[in-house]
């Protein structure tokens, strides 16, 4: 099932199987996909946050944080998306455009087996900084 939502960056497949977003979105079938949630306890359950980096991640807004587990994980705290969230506890989330190219929003309906939203924009995606146990290094 995939779900075609505006995020809170910009406009995004979701889905609880990253290789169906893969599929769609014509790239390795096994590359990883990001995981946006709506609650830290959903995030806590997923990894485990190092204590040097608690506080930036509970601040951090529209930011991806890659754990030392390689799960990459975006919290989302309020908005429409939060809520569309909160309802599948997390979702592997990408932009909704085939890889490399920029959004198309007649594809990205036709290609989506539920439209969540009816209004989409394309906006700068999340920071994405990766963290380890004592270091943090910006990705994008």
């Amino acid at each position: 099932m995939i779900y075609l939502a505006q995020t809170d960056t910009t406009a995004g497949f979701l889905s609880k199987d990253y290789r169906e977003l893969n599929r769609v979105k014509e790239r390795k079938l096994d590359q990883p996909c990001l995981i946006a949630t709506a609650k830290f306890a959903t995030l806590q359950n997923l990894t485990r946050v190092p204590n040097k980096f608690k506080n930036m991640v509970r601040c951090s807004k529209k930011t991806t944080f890659l754990y030392p587990n390689l799960k990459a994980i975006r919290v989302v705290k309020d908005g429409e998306h939060a809520k569309f969230l909160d309802m599948h506890s997390w979702l592997y989330s990408t932009s909704a455009n085939r890889h490399g190219e920029n959004f198309d929003e007649i594809w990205a309906r036709n290609v989506a087996d539920i439209v969540v939203d009816e209004r989409f924009y394309q906006a700068k995606g999340s920071k994405i900084y990766k963290i380890s146990k004592t270091n943090i290094k910006r990705i994008r």
